[in-house]
């Protein structure tokens, strides 16, 4: 794989960069200020070039390597702007907190919905009790895939507290 072939910086540093702008939510420039502090002058654009470059390479990988869920998920959509247009992001976590999937489409349907879930037992198999809040597009999307033999032994939960946990965390992904 030679995907750092070429490049000034070794291939760790390339990783420690565009990890702790993925993992931290910190801008270019803050990761810059680190790796100076560590004795590593990068210039923030060169980071912002490697995590446009490198970004989805790690997603894609991390994805492979973390196919372990906590058996409770919690499925939630929300509304946000990307560049300008609204779009409903469809996301997923489990009990831990841990984010395990995410799409982001042009409307709120219930084929959108069953696209995701589906995706989503095909990643991480099935869990034992799923928490969602009473949208219709997931309540259709959750009958339709239990009738295609996905989702059989899970408990579907619409309590509207117990959605809590996702819903708090959208916060972080608004801002």
């Amino acid at each position: 794989m030679g995907y750092f072939k070429g490049k000034q910086f070794e291939r760790d540093i390339i990783l420690v960069a565009v990890g702790y702008y993925c993992r931290f939510s910190l801008s270019y420039r803050d990761v810059s200020e680190i790796l100076k502090e560590r004795g590593i002058s990068i210039h923030p654009t060169t980071i912002m070039r490697w995590v446009h470059e490198y970004g989805n390479l790690i997603y894609q990988i991390w994805k492979k390597k973390n196919k372990t869920a906590h058996p409770v998920w919690h499925v939630d959509e929300t509304y946000i702007k990307v560049k300008g247009e609204w779009r409903y992001l469809y996301r997923a976590i489990d009990g831990d907190g841990h984010t395990l999937d995410i799409q982001l489409r042009r409307t709120r349907d219930h084929q959108a919905a069953y696209m995701f879930m589906k995706r989503l037992v095909k990643a991480f198999g099935e869990p034992s009790v799923l928490t969602t809040d009473k949208a219709p597009a997931l309540l259709c999307a959750f009958k339709k895939l239990k009738k295609d033999d996905y989702y059989t032994h899970t408990k579907h939960c619409i309590i509207k507290h117990r959605n809590n946990l996702i819903e708090q965390d959208h916060r972080h992904v608004k801002r």
